[in-house]
């Protein structure tokens, strides 16, 4: 059953990729009405929603687009900073949403934030402390568990972001509506690029918890040997 559900998160995974780079490229062949870049857009977010000690800097590579909460800046990748196109702009929003989160005391954003350093140290060591445990799994089973805890709190991690990066796609679609920065015509295509962007992260949380189980179900059979 666990092969099914690993090979299933595969194929969908697959999917979701390469259907977001998919609508990625043909909302970037969209202009905006308004001639805004994606840049122009976020700063645009930021104040419009109180935010002026946010920086919004340029990033390398495709789709790297993030907010770093510690260094307060968002920063947009070569195909979204200086973009004209509807896509820069659902993307630029989105990032910005995370802002408005994080300056609004967001829980789950919160909830995340202090996860960070758990859940580097987990990715650091926990392929390794899973390896050891299920080579020891009968001499030393607490190895395997400890590996198991560790890797539950990046599938924690995980699930957590679900809801930040939901609320962070809703906040960007109102303001972009409202603020008439997107139309009747260009709304529903940032709705569906953010909407496939959240897939990638629904996929991610259920491949966690799949890994997850069969970890589990490892030590379980070790404990009954």
């Amino acid at each position: 059953m666990i092969w099914i559900i690993f090979i299933a998160v595969m194929v969908l995974s697959f999917i979701i990729q390469n259907t977001l780079q998919s609508r990625f490229r043909k909302y970037s062949q969209v202009p905006l009405r308004s001639g805004m870049t994606g840049a122009e857009v976020a700063m645009k977010m930021l104040n419009d929603n109180g935010i002026y000690d946010v920086k919004v800097v340029p990033h390398n590579g495709m789709l790297t687009d993030h907010y770093n909460p510690a260094t307060k800046t968002v920063a947009l990748s070569e195909g979204v900073y200086s973009s004209r196109s509807v896509a820069a702009a659902a993307v630029a929003a989105h990032e910005c949403g995370h802002a408005v989160q994080h300056a609004t005391g967001y829980a789950p954003l919160q909830m995340r934030s202090a996860l960070v350093p758990v859940v580097s140290f987990a990715s650091n060591i926990v392929q390794w402390v899973l390896l050891l445990g299920i080579i020891m799994v009968h001499s030393f089973p607490a190895l395997l568990w400890f590996g198991i805890a560790l890797f539950a709190m990046t599938t924690l991690f995980s699930f957590i972001t679900l809801p930040v990066e939901i609320n962070a796609s809703r906040r960007a679609v109102a303001w972009l509506s409202g603020s008439g920065i997107t139309d009747v015509e260009t709304t529903p295509m940032a709705v569906d690029a953010l909407k496939w962007a959240a897939y990638t992260y629904v996929i991610a949380a259920i491949g966690s918890l799949a890994t997850l189980l069969y970890y589990v179900a490892i030590a379980m059979g070790g404990r009954r040997d």
